[in-house]
């Protein structure tokens, strides 16, 4: 340790975003001389919504050593392959944006590019046949691979829904288990420092300062340090994703879970269905500009599968970010730093990569601005390309037949996306850095999905024999089909699995289905890492 190590960071807030923040630090900042300390009051709720995840959350429990059974069990998880999109292009046309990948590459071609040439030249299926997450999801089924697995079974890439209370319950546990400090109670002042604008420290209700080196905002919307202390200013994004309401409900659901989420377009908005072990979450998604509160709420009680479990909770937001994510001695994460609305299960993942960069970055008390700075970039570029996806799902519809469509189809998009769109709609090309969020099969999956058909495909195709090219495409289309029906039910095996965690001293029992399925592990070169699949 030297003189200018960080002695206390103080995280503002719990819930999810909190509480991942205080697991990640006591596991990476076990220094000895570092001081976790995170403030909440149960007398503010959390939002707390948002249930359904993507891959690379998978390598933030693993870093922290979560055995995957314990974890099913005490957040009541499913699997999540992917998610169905259900009247985005169109009114009664749905597709399947999967985890992983479509097919295999050929020679240094993409798969998409060799399809798409496939389908000028014949009927085919649709792309999501060549996907192993696409046809376990459609048929329901699921099991982990292991990391040797020799089939295309290696290909099943997932995520997880989850209640996200739960989940800040089990960390919590983990980080006091790892001696962070926890104490109750409401902020209502912050002291910055004289000299330089700096958070010094927090005054809550009771009298009680804490001081601090470092503070970490989890404080949600209202962003009491970044915003309220510090008026770092916010990029509101409106104008593209046009959505600031959300009304929210959990219900009864009988059946067995899906593995997948769903997104069903609604007349001004959208709603979202996941399967949980004792309940299913929904929630419509809707702007007010074009429906009324009491629509919003009809429209998603009309449409539950079950039984409501509790009264139908709103929430506003404006979409968008800070301008700066890390300001003096600050850092926002999770909805202080900024919100995207839960199309493709994004919210949590900006907490963990935020998380991993800020370790990654971690400074001293000398707060060098070159670390903040790059802070601050690489959370710019992953929310703007994050949004480009999203405003692509809005933007690509030949919906028509209400206002807010009409808006969505024939409204300016953000020059980024412009280009992407127009790129692909030439001959199918994208261009990713591999340091994006989305890679090339989610950018595939949502625009052939949602109409935007190329023109052509690259002339390198032309350099593969037709005849041999359509054989392989069908020899791996029928091994996808193989291998699903190798997999045992979704529901019987996440049964299965917190069945091991609840007789975890019992000797271990294969789970069902192919024996090449047990386990899952993942490489990583740094904390949380790159996310381990393409999303």
């Amino acid at each position: 340790m030297n003189e200018h190590a960080i002695r206390e960071v103080v995280i503002v807030g719990g819930g999810t975003a909190g509480w991942m923040t205080a697991a990640a630090l006591s596991r990476f900042l076990n220094t000895g001389y570092t001081r976790v300390t995170l403030v909440e009051s149960e007398e503010i709720g959390t939002v707390g919504v948002g249930e359904a995840t993507i891959p690379p959350l998978l390598t933030f429990n693993r870093m922290l050593g979560i055995d995957e059974n314990e974890f099913l069990r005490e957040t009541q998880a499913t699997y999540k392959l992917g998610i169905e999109f259900v009247d985005w292009g169109g009114l009664g046309e749905s597709y399947f944006h999967p985890f992983g990948f479509f097919g295999k590459d050929l020679q240094g071609i993409h798969f998409h590019q060799l399809y798409l040439r496939e389908a000028m030249r014949r009927p085919m299926p649709n792309i999501a046949a060549w996907s192993m997450n696409a046809v376990a999801a459609g048929a329901r089924r699921f099991a982990r691979p292991r990391a040797d697995a020799r089939s295309v079974v290696r290909e099943l890439l997932y995520a997880f829904h989850f209640d996200a209370g739960l989940y800040a319950a089990f960390l919590r546990r983990y980080a006091e288990r790892n001696d962070v400090r926890r104490i109750e109670g409401k902020i209502v002042d912050t002291t910055l420092r004289a000299s330089d604008g700096y958070v010094e420290s927090i005054t809550l209700a009771d009298g009680q300062t804490i001081a601090g080196d470092l503070f970490i905002d989890c404080s949600g919307f209202r962003g009491l340090l970044i915003e309220e202390a510090l008026e770092t200013g916010y990029e509101n994004w409106q104008h593209w994703l046009p959505c600031d309401r959300a009304v929210a409900v959990p219900c009864s659901y009988p059946g067995d879970p899906d593995p997948f989420t769903r997104a069903t377009a609604r007349p001004a908005g959208w709603q979202w269905r996941i399967p949980l072990q004792h309940r299913m979450g929904n929630g419509h998604i809707y702007s007010s500009k074009f429906m009324d509160d009491a629509e919003a709420e009809r429209i998603l009680l009309a449409n539950l599968e079950g039984a409501p479990l509790a009264d139908p909770r709103k929430i506003a937001f404006t979409t968008g970010r800070r301008k700066q994510s890390w300001n003096r001695n600050v850092v926002a994460l999770g909805l202080s730093s900024g919100f995207i609305e839960p199309l493709e299960s994004t919210s949590i993942h900006f907490i963990q990569s935020g998380i991993a960069k800020l370790i990654a970055l971690f400074p001293d008390k000398r707060f060098n601005p070159v670390e903040r700075d790059e802070y601050n970039r690489q959370m710019r570029d992953l929310y703007e390309d994050t949004r480009d996806f999203i405003v692509l799902h809005y933007k690509a519809t030949n919906r028509s037949d209400t206002p807010f469509w009409n808006q969505c189809r024939t409204m300016e998009v953000p020059d980024s996306l412009q280009r992407k769109i127009d790129l692909f709609r030439a001959k199918g090309r994208l261009f990713r850095d591999g340091l994006e969020l989305f890679a090339t099969t989610s950018w595939v999956a949502v625009a052939l999905g949602q109409n935007i058909v190329p023109e052509h495909y690259e002339p390198a195709v032309d350099a593969l024999d037709e005849e041999k090219v359509a054989i392989a495409l069908e020899q791996m289309r029928q091994e996808y089909q193989q291998v699903c029906a190798q997999l045992p039910p979704h529901g019987e095996f996440v049964r299965h699995s917190v069945g091991l965690a609840a007789a975890a001293t019992a000797p271990p029992v294969p789970p069902p289905g192919a024996a090449d399925m047990p386990t899952f592990s993942f490489e990583s070169e740094s904390p949380f890492g790159a996310p381990v699949s393409p999303v």
